[in-house]
């Protein structure tokens, strides 16, 4: 009998806080992440950005609050923890060949060992990285170890998938690239989240934004309508590029 939930979204935040050594990072969040749409979060440094994807993600518990996947049902942690992923500015990879970082992930999802060298090919070849399959992670540069962090999170097909600040200190190619699979990603169902401190890229690819301001969610709005037309104050400081109080 299969107990897996159909889907663990959306995601609900009631709360959410968080503090160390008593000075609070995160203050109050209330939010729900629906399927579907891209979600980018935007603020500027110190907001809170790195850390509320953490927070959703399950590395960090909330000082204060509650997170609930599936509408609020009681869903197995294990079906939560397998259907998200994350990747990180600089992403964590095994200290083995390109082909071995995609291969271990199909192994943790119990793929047939037999099967698992053809999928990781498949998952190389989509972010053009097969020519590197024998070639050592740690190695490859640094837009190339972002591909190949997207492949992983590809074969473990996640409904959401995190992604901070993923092209930081990536030249245009990459970050081309790497623009191109996220795409293939919100193509395929997968819903997005990110942080990006890129505008330009905030506008190519978000359906809707979350604007952070010390530690406390400002704004949530549709692209086009942030973009357009800000409610507050630190949001139209922060798109006309001045110091946000």
């Amino acid at each position: 009998m299969n107990l897996m939930p159909e889907t663990i979204l959306p995601l609900d935040l009631h709360g959410i806080s968080y503090a160390v050594e008593g000075r609070t990072l995160l203050e109050e969040i209330h939010l729900r992440l629906e399927a579907g749409s891209r979600t980018v979060v935007l603020g500027p440094n110190g907001a809170g950005k790195s850390l509320l994807l953490r927070l959703c993600h399950g590395l960090l518990p909330p000082s204060t609050g509650s997170l609930r996947w599936g509408g609020g049902g009681a869903l197995p942690a294990e079906a939560v923890l397998r259907r998200q992923a994350m990747v990180f500015q600089r992403p964590v990879l095994l200290r083995r060949s390109a082909l071995a970082n995609v291969t271990y992930v199909l192994a943790l999802a119990g793929v047939p060992w037999k099967r698992r060298g053809a999928l990781a090919l498949e998952a190389l070849e989509r972010f053009g990285l097969a020519s590197l399959a024998k070639r050592p992670a740690r190695v490859l540069s640094g837009g190339e170890q972002q591909r190949l962090a997207l492949a992983r999170a590809w074969v473990a097909a996640p409904e959401i998938l995190f992604l901070d600040e993923p092209t930081a200190s990536l030249d245009p190619a990459a970050t081309l690239a790497v623009e191109m699979a996220i795409h293939d990603f919100h193509r395929a169902g997968t819903k997005i989240v990110m942080t990006t401190h890129d505008l330009g890229q905030a506008r190519r690819l978000a359906d809707e934004v979350l604007f952070l301001s010390r530690g406390r969610l400002v704004e949530a709005a549709p692209a086009a309508t942030f973009f357009k037309n800000p409610a507050s104050p630190q949001a139209r400081a922060f798109l006309a590029g001045e110091l946000v109080c």
